[in-house]
């Protein structure tokens, strides 16, 4: 097996060129940061999950190929990128990585993110042109001006080929989604403050990779 088929680029270039758009807060979107010819790759590789919620990578069964961009999406040069981009000083922020494979009900309701976690990275892993879900925009992320109305949006991001999405967190930050149940596949990276309630945070974060990973027992036993 060679390096390229276990190792995946992120087009970081595209990143660094993309503009940090102001409406309705500070955000940047870069779709095929996944470049085209590595998503098929990538899609193959994506990890079984058959229930909603957030996954810690600890506690499922990844590829090579996934553990890599794991990896790569948690190292130096995405953070280095990041805290220049929206003038953050990110050194030692702490980062919580998770995903998901599946959309429920209750999921994409409005609200903003926990004000323990400072950024909110998004990358998307689900093919378009599959379906007509994106095309009706169910499940399609909305950055909203307000925390009322899922229509009443600056910006739609469709879940789709690798789009990456960043934003620095806040009290308006508000984002949601249509309602949206089936499969859609999301690695959600945070940089984290570094205060007593990140530290909790990031402590459910682990204790969750461990409940999660340990097999159940089975019925009748």
């Amino acid at each position: 097996m060679t390096t390229s088929d276990t190792f995946i680029q992120p087009d970081y270039t595209a990143l660094e060129q993309a503009s940090v758009m102001p409406d309705p807060f500070p955000h940047v979107v870069v779709p095929h940061f996944i470049r085209s010819e590595d998503l098929g790759r990538l899609f193959a590789h994506r990890p079984h999950i058959v229930s909603g919620g957030s996954f810690p990578p600890e506690s499922l069964q990844l590829s090579s190929l996934m553990e890599h961009l794991v990896e790569e999406l948690e190292g130096p040069r995405l953070k280095a990128i990041v805290a220049e981009k929206f003038h953050l000083n990110l050194e030692h922020a702490p980062s919580m990585l998770t995903i998901r494979g599946r959309t429920r009900e209750k999921d994409g309701r409005i609200h903003t993110d926990s004000l323990a976690k400072r950024v909110t990275i998004l990358l998307y892993l689900n093919p378009s042109g599959v379906g007509e879900a994106w095309e009706r925009q169910e499940g399609c992320l909305r950055l909203l001006r307000g925390p009322h109305d899922i229509e009443d949006y600056a910006k739609e991001v469709p879940p789709v080929d690798g789009t990456l999405l960043i934003f620095p967190n806040g009290p308006t930050t508000w984002h949601g989604h249509k309602q949206f149940v089936g499969q859609r596949y999301t690695i959600q990276l945070n940089y984290m403050t570094e205060d007593a309630r990140a530290r909790s945070e990031l402590r459910r974060h682990k204790l969750s990779a461990l409940v999660k990973k340990l097999p159940l027992p089975a019925l009748g036993q």
